[in-house]
């Protein structure tokens, strides 16, 4: 079993909320012997930063100059820990490390608010090594607008400095993440977007009624441009507020299947990224083979499951600029 997880608040979680420990050892959903055992080719580990814990202290700047502090960290465990993790920057990146035996980290940011209507940030993220932007969280920023239960925003899309900034994107041949888009801002990326553009951790809204989740109608268009949709682990993107449960992710993945075909269902865990389940069925990526065996039960074949754990994500990532 081999598996891309295209999305973790890993970096987050140790550098922002006072968990103990590194990515050898912590207190988190993920670390390296996890990993390991769970047969991990690449991590994406996520730079997040909420614009609201920056009000009074610099704002989106702040919040920019802290992506650079969340890099700088994984590159120090990356050097801690070189005979087990290696940054990656490209697929050949990814081939290369894992014939020595690592672990692929790749870096993205969520939160493309942090440029600032600086179109230079773009460039010096992609220069420091970010592959993949999620151009806002929940929030309306100077890229567009977030999802949101208020039809008013949900219906908005980007703004005209996000418009440049997809554009520019793939020039440069960074993947495009519309988890947390408004459906309107979904649409305007699709129309726009020269290079891949991914769900990197989102359900389908048919089952669970929440604006993170994608439309049947999204996923079909996402599906269309050859793009994916990571299997969110959350509780409330499954179906149950309190309970990240196998059943529902199952469910989700079969629709998947059925709306998107057998190139659209991948995983994105976002581990570390939700507090507050009473109960989670699947807490580590070493126990991810739980939702593989639920799914041959129900008919799904070895070959497929290996699309959906590495192959549809490694297609996309292999798209990615060299």
């Amino acid at each position: 079993m081999r598996i891309i997880d295209m999305h973790c608040d890993t970096l987050w979680k140790l550098t922002d909320t006072g968990k103990n420990g590194d990515l050898m050892e912590n207190d988190c959903s993920i670390d390296i012997p996890a990993m390991k055992k769970a047969g991990t080719v690449v991590q994406l580990f996520a730079c997040f930063t909420d614009v609201k814990d920056y009000r009074n202290k610099g704002g989106y700047d702040a919040a920019y100059r802290h992506v650079h502090e969340m890099m700088d960290y994984l590159r120090k465990q990356q050097e801690c820990y070189s005979e087990d993790l290696a940054l990656a920057y490209s697929w050949r990146d990814v081939e290369r490390n894992n014939l020595a035996g690592r672990i692929s980290a790749m870096m993205t940011v969520e939160e493309g608010g942090v440029l600032n209507g600086h179109m230079e940030r773009l460039e010096e993220l992609y220069q420091y090594g970010i592959r993949l932007m999620t151009p806002m969280w929940n929030y309306e920023n100077c890229i567009g607008y977030p999802n949101s239960r208020d039809k008013t925003i949900m219906y908005q899309g980007l703004k005209p400095f996000g418009k440049e900034v997809i554009t520019r994107m793939g020039e440069l041949g960074m993947i495009v993440d519309v988890s947390h888009a408004s459906d309107g801002t979904f649409r305007d990326i699709l129309f726009l977007a020269k290079g891949p553009v991914v769900a990197t951790h989102s359900n389908c809204r048919e089952l669970a009624e929440h604006p993170r989740n994608l439309t049947d109608e999204m996923i079909w268009d996402l599906a269309n441009t050859g793009g994916i949709a990571g299997l969110n682990l959350y509780g409330p993107f499954l179906g149950t507020k309190k309970e990240s449960k196998i059943e529902e992710m199952t469910a989700h993945i079969l629709h998947m299947l059925n709306e998107g075909g057998s190139e659209f269902p991948a995983i994105g865990t976002d581990f570390d990224g939700f507090d507050g389940m009473t109960r989670m069925e699947i807490a580590h990526p070493d126990e991810l083979e739980k939702l593989w065996e639920a799914l041959k039960q129900k008919g799904v074949s070895e070959a497929q499951l290996d699309k959906i754990w590495y192959r549809n994500a490694k297609r996309v990532l292999k798209g990615m600029a060299v």
